[in-house]
């Protein structure tokens, strides 16, 4: 009796959001009376971000995100098993902002849930679909998305954190790959917890619920209460890409388009470099939308997508990491020209 072959999963389309409101750089210059400017664009090639409306709620971000990945995938909302929700800004603490976001788009027959591994969540949401559809042919179609809305969580009192932190969403479907391609590769996700309780929001939950004393002080916004070593990931995200390189059986040079967490160009330049790949490898989209944690990498591989960089063969590595330390990389092969 032959062997069944596994299913590979693939990516059929991509959607990215952001909103309306530029916030340029010399809105922080005017705002501390220094310069802001020069380190944001230099050190982090952030030139300007978009930060939602009042009336806007993270689930607002992935509506249009998704919409535009559904119809590039050629599907209907109709059309999907499963939605994955990768945010550390939700809706709600509970439930799950995924279940707005089947409600809304009217993806009657999908499953829902949220993940939160912080800027790692595309990546490993990305992880979880390909694994839905290896396992079980009865998921044909899977929305994963990652989605940022930190600028409600950001406290202005600290420059060296409100200057950084953007809002966007950036959508993919996921389904089975045509018989005969590879698709999905190898990943890997690796955390060194010891970081926990060096960035975050440690306010919201059973261990700090939100009362007056915590909203006087502040203390449900975003902070960096601890200072994590700057050299973490220029080390770990070439250490795991080298995991991944042994598994598949490939070079760094053979790599064809990276899509790195966008919160520290020298930290890709630094990785790149590491792996002696030309830093024209990977693609960037900090300088126009600052730093979108979960949502950055689903909306650099839909912008790299729309720019029509990617061509059917070509190898992709997704290199994910942030609080917790939660890291996560994955290697596919892609399906299709743009």
């Amino acid at each position: 009796m032959a062997e069944q072959q596994i299913r590979r999963a693939t990516i059929a389309g991509t959607g990215m959001y952001v909103p309306e409101k530029i916030v340029k750089n010399q809105f922080f210059n005017d705002l501390y009376q220094k310069d802001i400017d020069t380190f944001l664009r230099e050190q982090r090639n952030i030139f300007e971000r978009r930060w939602m409306r009042e009336d806007q709620s993270t689930s607002d971000l992935i509506l249009p995100a998704a919409e535009k990945a559904l119809k590039n995938s050629g599907i209907t909302a109709k059309d999907l098993d499963l939605i994955i929700v990768s945010t550390d800004t939700p809706d709600y603490l509970s439930p799950s902002t995924a279940s707005v976001v089947q409600y809304k788009l009217g993806a009657e027959k999908a499953g829902t849930y949220d993940i939160n591994t912080a800027c790692a969540g595309f990546v490993t949401a990305l992880d979880i679909a390909s694994k839905y559809i290896a396992a079980d042919e009865n998921y044909q179609n899977i929305l994963v998305v990652g989605a940022y809305a930190m600028s409600k969580w950001l406290n202005l009192d600290d420059y060296k954190i409100a200057t950084l932190f953007a809002d966007g969403a950036g959508a993919c479907v996921v389904r089975a790959a045509p018989a005969g391609e590879k698709g999905f590769l190898a990943s890997h996700l690796w955390t060194d917890g010891q970081y926990h309780d060096y960035m975050g929001i440690y306010a919201g939950g059973s261990w700090k619920p939100v009362n007056q004393d915590v909203l006087d002080k502040k203390e449900h916004l975003l902070a960096f209460p601890k200072r994590i070593p700057p050299e973490t990931n220029g080390i770990h995200w070439p250490r795991i890409s080298r995991i991944l390189f042994d598994r598949i059986g490939k070079m760094p040079q053979d790599v064809n388009h990276f899509f790195i967490t966008q919160f520290n160009v020298q930290s890709i330049y630094e990785t790149l470099d590491r792996l002696e790949v030309p830093r024209e490898r990977a693609h960037y989209v900090m300088d126009r939308f600052g730093y979108t944690g979960s949502a950055s990498i689903g909306m650099c591989l839909a912008d790299a997508v729309e720019q029509k960089k990617l061509k059917k063969g070509d190898l992709c590595f997704f290199i994910g990491s942030g609080g917790g330390m939660s890291m996560a990389a994955l290697a596919l092969e892609w399906g299709y020209d743009t």
